[in-house]
């Protein structure tokens, strides 16, 4: 997996959970998966599709979910209710979009299919050209995951590594 197919995600997720939730934030454990993903909490999933495609998965613990939700929400919220899990969604959407516009503004044309809500226990399972970067970034309400798998589309792939893209 390409940095610069990874790093407009990591530089939104900084802004918007720095931003939203009014607190420094640090990125912690940062690790590569070939395996099939785990649930951890409340996670939302976002595939992407065209030149760059595969998925993005944010996840948060249930308290921590509920914490960020109470954040963007001005109101304590508890961990069952509807608005925790709506509020994982939209967390992803205003990552996604910060960094697909940072991605349009390199050339890349893809699709951004809606943020769907990850309830199986397992998720997709990594292939040979996509394996998994797992992002840990730590914040006061909690560990919010995000779990990248994305690679170039076959065509875009030969220029990739051939030229910088």
């Amino acid at each position: 997996m390409k940095m610069e197919l990874i790093q407009p995600f990591i530089n939104a997720a900084d802004a918007v959970l720095s931003q939203g939730l009014n607190s420094p934030m640090a990125i912690g454990n940062l690790t590569m998966e070939e395996e099939a993903y785990r649930r951890k909490g409340v996670a939302a999933m976002v595939k992407l599709t065209g030149d760059i495609g595969g998925r993005i998965i944010f996840d948060l613990a249930p308290t921590t979910a509920a914490r960020v939700a109470s954040q963007f929400a001005g109101t304590e919220l508890p961990e069952s209710d509807e608005l925790v899990r709506e509020a994982v969604c939209e967390l992803a959407n205003q990552i996604i979009g910060n960094a697909i516009a940072t991605l349009n503004d390199q050339g890349f044309h893809f699709r951004v299919h809606p943020p769907e809500l990850h309830t199986s226990e397992h998720g997709p399972k990594s292939t040979e050209h996509t394996e998994a970067l797992v992002l840990c970034f730590e914040t006061q309400s909690g560990n919010v995951f995000m779990n990248i798998a994305l690679d170039y589309h076959p065509s875009m792939r030969k220029l990739a590594t051939g030229s910088a893209v």
